[in-house]
């Protein structure tokens, strides 16, 4: 990767579209509105309980408001942000170093890639907690992420944005269809994987906390790799001459993203959109810098998630929606958006 003054002369190279204390404050506000999120995602669910029970839940943790509270609401808390935080920050990287404003782990087919993963342990080696099929989640989601890469470079040149997403669509479609076979094929794995194939943050509850180490490895490594994604920006040349390492920077993007999209398939199941939709909104606000999309993007995207999680709670008279539904029906929009926009804030 390149050294401290090549990296620094890359990210002034950037075009600066908002100035550091104005994104500092996009941030901030950001921060504060995940904040609130998060209070709601505790007080907030399908069955009602006020304030004063909720306090002496978390406090005491006893009587039946204690223990949704505490053993429910928390770490369904919890996970949303971690999950929220791993697939925004994916997102951000895979449009980073393919150069493609419109990619993300659904489009390219990581997260069909990590399902597959995730079904084949359930199926074949008959794994059934976090803790068991997470390495398969790894593997599923390594193996697209490398075969995507693989076609969209095809030849020995640059990935291309397009052929990367057409085959991303392909493979996930392929892998979706291999997902839906083995569970019509085999009753058990299809019980098993009939909650979490939706999407949801409460699909794999005590033992989610497993996959919260990885999340975080691959957060650290996409902030370590913010510079070299602002160089990379500017095309291969440019940062090879400015001595960036681009291979590593790929290789190592593919890592951080195999570990954020494995781990949090694994710990939610395929919940779409929220790596395309997020590091987009968050790039208007802040410009094209890597290092602030990634900061903006850490908390957005969980404040993306847990506000779909509690609108999935309250928007049924009875029940739950899955947090993929209301992501999904989110998403659908703002992806037209972005497809009839001319530019569609192009890196």
């Amino acid at each position: 990767m390149a050294g401290p003054a090549l990296d620094e002369a890359a990210s002034d190279a950037m075009p600066a579209d908002a100035s550091t204390a104005r994104r500092g404050l996009v941030v901030l506000a950001l921060a504060g509105a995940l904040a609130v999120v998060c209070v709601a995602s505790i007080v907030l669910g399908s069955q009602r309980i006020g304030p004063d029970s909720v306090w002496a839940g978390l406090v005491t943790g006893e009587g039946d408001a204690g223990a949704i509270v505490r053993d429910m609401r928390i770490p369904r808390t919890v996970v949303g942000l971690a999950v929220g935080a791993a697939l925004g920050i994916a997102g951000a990287l895979i449009q980073g170093f393919t150069r493609n404003p419109l990619a993300d782990p659904g489009i390219l087919g990581v997260n069909a890639g990590a399902s597959l993963g995730v079904v084949v342990g359930l199926a074949f080696f008959g794994v059934a907690s976090a803790s068991g099929y997470i390495w398969f989640s790894f593997a599923g989601a390594i193996v697209a992420t490398v075969l995507v890469y693989l076609i969209g470079s095809a030849g020995g040149r640059a990935p291309d944005a397009l052929r990367m997403t057409l085959s991303g669509v392909a493979l996930g479609a392929v892998m979706g269809g291999v997902v839906a076979a083995i569970g019509l094929l085999n009753p058990r794995v299809f019980d098993s994987m009939r909650s979490w194939n939706v999407g949801s943050l409460t699909a794999i509850a005590a033992d989610a906390y497993t996959v919260l180490p990885f999340l975080a490895a691959g957060i650290v490594i996409a902030f370590c790799l913010a510079p070299s994604l602002n160089a990379l920006a500017l095309g291969d040349d440019l940062a090879t001459a400015l001595g960036s390492r681009v291979v590593l920077t790929r290789i190592l993007s593919i890592v951080a993203v195999t570990l954020l999209c494995g781990a949090a398939t694994a710990a939610a199941g395929p919940v779409a959109f929220v790596g395309l939709m997020v590091p987009h909104v968050v790039r208007w606000m802040v410009g094209p810098h890597q290092g602030w999309i990634l900061a903006g993007t850490l908390f957005a995207a969980p404040l993306l998630l847990l506000a779909a999680d509690v609108v999935g709670r309250l928007v049924l008279p009875t029940g739950e929606l899955p947090v993929s539904i209301v992501t999904s029906v989110i998403g659908a929009p703002v992806l037209i958006a972005l497809v009839r926009r001319r530019n569609a804030s192009a890196l």
